[in-house]
């Protein structure tokens, strides 16, 4: 499990920055894939007519986690940057910790 505060400082190298800022952190997620994309519109002719599926399906799937991605925001210059942290089943954004034996 894995917490990640809402907010970290940490170096923004903008053209207005270039120091130690605070940043907002959202959580990356990749967007929808476009149909006009050069592999897309390969893949769906190729597909076209008769003959069935032409290109491989991958079923062995291994990894039960996925890599995270963070998407860190300047709140000075609003730059975004990437950051990628290590595989984790759980991911929180900035929740309490839970307190065990509720004292």
């Amino acid at each position: 499990m894995v917490n990640v505060p809402k907010e970290r400082k940490t170096y923004c190298k903008g053209e207005k920055c270039g120091k130690h800022t605070l940043h907002k952190v959202t959580q990356y997620k990749a967007g929808k894939a476009s149909n006009f994309a050069q592999g897309k519109r390969r893949y769906d002719n190729k597909q076209k007519g008769y003959g069935g599926q032409t290109k491989p399906i991958f079923h062995k799937k291994a990894k039960t986690t996925k890599k995270i991605t963070l998407r860190l925001e300047c709140k000075d210059c609003k730059t975004k940057k990437q950051l990628c942290i290590k595989r984790t089943k759980h991911f929180e954004l900035g929740e309490k910790k839970k307190v065990s034996g509720g004292y």
